[in-house]
């Protein structure tokens, strides 16, 4: 039996509790039959869920959910694209033998934006990074679409982040969606012209993605960076933007979420992103045996 038609039937044998689940990241102590578990460094000893990815954010320098691994180095310090690709190259053997699957890197932004070191010098050395993740088996996942080198701060330091759509950024990430990266993540910040939303809520934002001609899973950044209904509310607005993965770095936020996909899930509205999960998570999980 074809691929296409094994992930249909296995989509079809799913619940909808299960459909549901499947479209979440969560942090740890992560609900069972999640996607994926993020892990940091205080809770990577905790238990995950069979069969979940498991997701870590190793960038390099002071980013690393794992900080015995590499790469040592940010990714302002490379001078080159080779450097890059080795360094790469490296972080994913040593993440393989530490049974993790994504790696939520590289940063695709540019240069000029706020984030400081982990920035590359140029879009082709994070490209270059990700090429040497996957060459080691490890999916790599381009951030933080659309770009945030217009962006005045993170968004991990402001509600509100205003920012525009640059051609060097899209060129970024169209050259890394040519090189087969299989995850990109969309960012938290608001870019003119493209509605009035968040990004990750933003259908055009999505739109825009899968015009670069990305096949591959969409992720959100972090819903988790409010809390009351917000992070749920954001989660399924994702979802129906066209976000195939939602993330939280908190395992509550992450149960209150699957519960408001359930009936998404009932009405066949998730089937489609189930479908392209279950590609992911295959290639990953039977490449890592």
């Amino acid at each position: 039996m074809a691929l296409a038609a094994l992930v249909a039937a296995a989509v079809a044998a799913l619940t909808p509790q299960q459909k549901a689940a499947l479209l979440v990241v969560s942090g740890q102590p992560a609900p069972r039959g999640v996607a994926g578990v993020f892990v940091r460094p205080w809770d990577r000893h905790l238990p995950r869920p069979p069969g979940a990815l498991v997701f870590v954010d190793q960038e390099g320098g002071p980013v690393r959910g794992l900080r015995e691994l590499p790469p040592v180095r940010a990714a302002s310090a490379y001078a080159s694209a080779r450097e890059a690709l080795a360094a790469g190259r490296a972080t994913g053997q040593a993440l393989r033998r530490a049974r993790v699957h994504v790696n939520l890197a590289p940063v695709l932004d540019a240069p000029d934006g706020p984030l400081g070191s982990r920035h590359f010098r140029r879009p082709a050395f994070g490209v270059a990074f990700a090429r040497g993740l996957e060459a080691a088996g490890v999916g790599a996942c381009a951030k933080h679409f659309p770009g945030l080198g217009s962006a005045a701060v993170s968004t991990d330091l402001a509600p509100r982040v205003p920012a525009r759509v640059r051609s060097d950024e899209l060129a970024a990430f169209r050259a890394a969606v040519r090189a087969g990266v299989p995850c990109v993540m969309v960012s938290h910040a608001f870019y003119a012209g493209y509605g009035k939303r968040r990004a990750v809520i933003e259908p055009s934002v999505y739109r825009l993605l899968r015009r670069l001609g990305f096949r591959g899973v969409a992720i959100t950044d972090s819903l988790s960076v409010v809390r009351g209904r917000w992070p749920v509310y954001w989660a399924v607005r994702s979802i129906r933007a066209g976000a195939d993965l939602v993330l939280f770095t908190s395992a509550a936020d992450a149960r209150a979420a699957i519960r408001a996909l359930v009936p998404l899930a009932r009405r066949g509205e998730l089937d489609a992103k189930v479908e392209r999960v279950l590609r992911f998570r295959r290639g990953l999980l039977v490449g890592a045996r």
